[in-house]
């Protein structure tokens, strides 16, 4: 597919808005209530659209939430989708809190060899701050299983908060000394009624000082054919990948392959663009495939070669948040 002179062949699947977890950056500050579940898409429904989506070029899906691993029936969905033969790509976004052993090994004979976790700090008193729950030691387990069984690379996403976890960078950043993971630090995404000041923003040019005043300079890494919009890095002599994805600071639209589909079953092109194009009720209401396939080439004429985003936490901030568009 393409979208004005990109081709675009990644979806994202957010399979639930619901979450184990209140992350401050994630979750908004007032009150809201989750998707009515016969309003999320259902796991024939994702199929089907998936299928259709691989028909016109998709080859790579990833499946974020909220957290994945909280709806029910998730390993079943997991196995038919794997079995999507032009799919040559499928990984996890998740918060590692519910992946025990048995779950890692029953998701790689699947065939998904790839897994990113959210993880924000190295501090169990933090962890709690952030994530509004007890849970690092179940997390920082999953992260070490997934090592020992074979995943790889297994991905850390890491959201630096000026006053709460920025003086943890170079701790964070030294775990690629010892182990192969690419840490991936992401500037924070301004996303509906943010519970995050502007103050607390921490870009990435300012987390890449840090690091190089500590360990010397990083060296640029050359990016591999699945690898998304990250700038990747290295330490001299680490094991590790040291990444920025730098959405505020220096956005990437113009290499943006991606389409996504919301939990409630609409075709978002643009993370940080409120635009969302509905396919869930024309497929619930009859839809063939060609005219499924029509919205979807629909959404992606509206994906926009920029967003509106900038250092500010309030120009042009999208008005859904970021548990109702998935990660």
């Amino acid at each position: 597919m393409i979208a004005g002179n990109r081709t675009i062949n990644y979806l994202r699947i957010s399979v639930t808005d619901r979450c184990n977890f209140r992350c401050r950056y994630c979750v908004p500050s007032t009150p809201f209530t989750v998707i009515e579940h016969e309003k999320i898409a259902r796991y024939e429904e994702i199929l089907r659209i998936v299928r259709l989506a691989c028909s016109l070029g998709i080859t790579k899906v990833r499946i974020t939430g909220g957290e994945p691993f909280v709806r029910k029936g998730i390993f079943p969905f997991l196995k038919e989708l794997c079995a999507v033969e032009q799919l040559k790509d499928i990984s996890i976004t998740t918060n590692g809190s519910l992946l025990t052993r048995e779950k890692i090994e029953a998701l790689i004979s699947m065939g998904i060899k790839r897994l990113n976790f959210s993880l924000d700090t190295l501090d169990p008193a933090k962890f709690e701050q952030i994530t509004g729950r007890n849970r690092l030691q179940q997390v920082w387990d999953a992260v070490l299983t997934s090592h020992e069984l074979g995943i790889s690379p297994i991905k850390l996403n890491t959201v630096i908060l000026r006053g709460i976890n920025d003086d943890e960078i170079e701790a964070i950043t030294a775990l690629t000394l010892k182990y192969p993971f690419h840490i991936r630090f992401i500037e924070y995404m301004p996303m509906g009624d943010s519970a995050v000041e502007k103050q607390q923003q921490v870009l990435s040019e300012e987390i890449k000082e840090r690091i190089e005043s500590r360990f010397g300079t990083l060296n640029p890494v050359k990016k591999d054919t699945n690898d998304g919009p990250a700038k990747k890095f290295r330490i001299e002599g680490a094991r590790g990948i040291v990444g920025f994805i730098t959405p505020i600071s220096s956005h990437f639209c113009a290499e943006c392959n991606r389409l996504r589909l919301t939990s409630r079953g609409t075709l978002r092109p643009c993370l940080l663009n409120n635009y969302e194009k509905d396919i869930i009720n024309p497929l619930r209401n009859g839809a063939s495939d060609d005219e499924l396939k029509d919205i979807i080439l629909s959404a992606l004429t509206r994906k926009p070669s920029f967003h509106g985003l900038s250092g500010s936490l309030v120009k042009g901030a999208p008005i859904s948040h970021m548990t109702s568009i998935g990660g």
